[in-house]
């Protein structure tokens, strides 16, 4: 048995959209006992649907950078967590005051505060159908368990810099990640790479060859820790880092068939 991971947006999901050729070549990696599932920055309850819209069936879940993990079913297997006072400081900073949303996801939903021009997150949640709870700064300190922050730029240089920010400030407690124009922050010592280790461990897959792919920094831990691949659409920075760039992930997973 093999296990394929994938990233979601801008590996799977590219050009606002899941090619057919990547939806077979799912379909036939798991009619052969093979496993599959995607490893993504993104909540659960934003992702599964559009799974399911486009055809996708899959086997476990790895959401929020490996901050939480879950069953085929939906089933929590594992959850991270960032302390609430954390949270509240962070807010403070300059960097992060500059995001243009502030989003905190929880097991079965993301509360959001500080959503102004250019935030995805409201339109996203509308289409897709997925909860949101609108709050106010002084309530970040009795929210759930929290195991990502995800914070929206205009710029991927601005997501660059605020999570070297953060990183050097909080990196005893958090992890920083930029993603594009975004940043995802996670409990230290979580990554994507950690997430799926954590998954064969719950799953008792351990003897299970993982087949990583991914387009973003977000995505070096997992195709470092699996000797992974990504896309022809990565950038060149992403590419020099990969075992072998494929068309796209149904390309990867009929090569390794």
């Amino acid at each position: 048995m093999k296990i394929g991971a994938s990233d979601y947006d801008g590996t799977l999901f590219r050009q606002r959209t899941i090619a057919a050729e990547d939806v077979e070549g799912v379909k036939k990696w798991r009619a052969a006992g093979h496993k599959f599932g995607v490893v993504s920055g993104r909540d659960y309850g934003m992702l599964m649907p559009q799974l399911k819209f486009y055809g996708i069936e899959s086997d476990y879940a790895v959401c929020n950078n490996g901050a939480i993990i879950f069953r085929a079913d939906g089933t929590p297997l594992w959850q991270g967590s960032i302390p609430l006072k954390v949270l509240a400081e962070m807010v403070k900073e300059p960097s992060v005051d500059r995001s243009f949303h502030f989003a905190f996801s929880a097991e079965d939903r993301t509360y959001l505060y500080h959503d102004r021009e250019g935030s995805w997150i409201m339109r996203e949640a509308l289409e897709w159908d997925f909860p949101i709870v609108k709050i106010e700064e002084r309530q970040i300190l009795s929210l759930p368990q929290i195991h990502q922050f995800c914070l929206g730029y205009h710029e991927a240089s601005e997501a660059d810099a605020t999570s070297a920010v953060i990183n050097v400030k909080y990196g005893a407690y958090v992890q920083a990640y930029p993603n594009g124009c975004s940043v995802d922050i996670v409990p230290a010592g979580v990554s994507k790479s950690k997430g799926i280790n954590k998954l064969l461990e719950l799953m008792n897959w351990q003897d299970a060859e993982v087949y990583a792919i991914g387009d973003e920094s977000n995505d070096l831990p997992m195709l470092e820790a699996f000797d992974g691949f990504t896309v022809d659409t990565a950038r060149d920075a992403i590419k020099s880092r990969a075992r072998e760039v494929y068309a796209g992930v149904g390309a990867m997973l009929a090569s390794n068939l």
